[in-house]
């Protein structure tokens, strides 16, 4: 993609936040170039926080970035729906604390960018191209990224029965992200929901927007989307987390058991080391590379 792009026209949605319970509603507008993302919270004053590593404040269960003091939510259903679809600048007006949870996956916030559409701007855009591997490791959880002349995602994931073992690798462009990627829902156990109540989590959290694992299935009537729901999910959430780069990404993520706070730190890992990176404009790009 030779510019930076941002959305034709505003788009809105309306939900609940997934942790928080509460209701929420997001206005998607247009942006000039080099503005990438920014949430403004219309209930406080049109606070503005930037998509940015440098505002990431809670990588637990979902990926929250805090500025002076000011929250902003499970951002990275979102983030990963703008950063797969190739839109680098938009507004994202939202009148509290956390983004819609919507379905729990990322396909409602692709058709609304459908909707929208997808206009360039004129300033050229710029890749973050990995120069070598770069790896964290915690636990028996790790992740790397190495050099590649595209945006490349192997996912591994590893949980209890039902689900198992899964994997995922593929190229991520707009279109096998669309359908391969956004259609995939958050998931949980039923073993684990008590708990993450009592820790004032998923208070918005139904079938509606959410796969429910059992001990021995599924407890959604509808069932899963895809066999390897959850590894796409995992995925989809990488995405998000990697977003927070602020640049197109040149590199092969490999991700084994990962989790928010692992992508973080391989995000704050490629930005505090500026050896480990380079920023590319489009025109020095080999042929067929974006």
């Amino acid at each position: 993609m030779r510019f930076e792009t941002t959305i034709h026209r505003p788009v809105a949605a309306s939900g609940v936040g997934l942790h928080s319970g509460v209701p929420v509603r997001i206005c998607i507008k247009p942006a000039k170039a080099g503005t990438g993302i920014v949430f403004i919270r219309t209930d406080l004053d049109n606070f503005q926080i930037p998509a940015s590593w440098r505002h990431v404040a809670r990588v637990s269960y979902a990926t929250s970035l805090m500025r002076q003091g000011v929250l902003i939510s499970t951002t990275e259903h979102l983030l990963s729906v703008f950063y797969s679809m190739g839109v680098d600048n938009a507004l994202v007006e939202i009148d509290n604390l956390e983004v819609p949870i919507l379905d729990g996956s990322g396909r409602p916030f692709v058709r609304l960018i459908l909707q929208a559409g997808i206009r360039p701007l004129r300033a050229k855009r710029k890749y973050l191209s990995i120069r070598r591997p770069i790896s964290v490791e915690d636990r028996g959880k790790r992740i790397s990224i190495i050099p590649a002349d595209s945006f490349r995602l192997t996912c591994e994931t590893d949980y209890p029965a039902p689900v198992g073992r899964q994997s995922l690798e593929l190229e991520v462009t707009p279109e096998r992200y669309a359908s391969e990627i956004a259609f995939a829902r958050t998931f949980g156990w039923e073993n684990d929901l008590d708990q993450m109540r009592n820790m004032g989590l998923i208070r918005g959290a139904s079938l509606d927007n959410a796969v429910c694992f059992t001990r021995n299935g599924v407890m959604n009537p509808d069932g899963l989307r895809a066999p390897d729901e959850c590894c796409r999910h995992k995925a989809l959430d990488l995405i998000g987390d990697l977003a927070l780069l602020g640049r197109p990404l040149l590199g092969h993520v490999i991700a084994e058991r990962a989790g928010h706070a692992m992508h973080a730190a391989l995000v704050a890992r490629i930005m505090s080391d500026a050896s480990l990176y380079e920023i590319v404009p489009f025109d020095r790009l080999a042929s067929g590379a974006a």
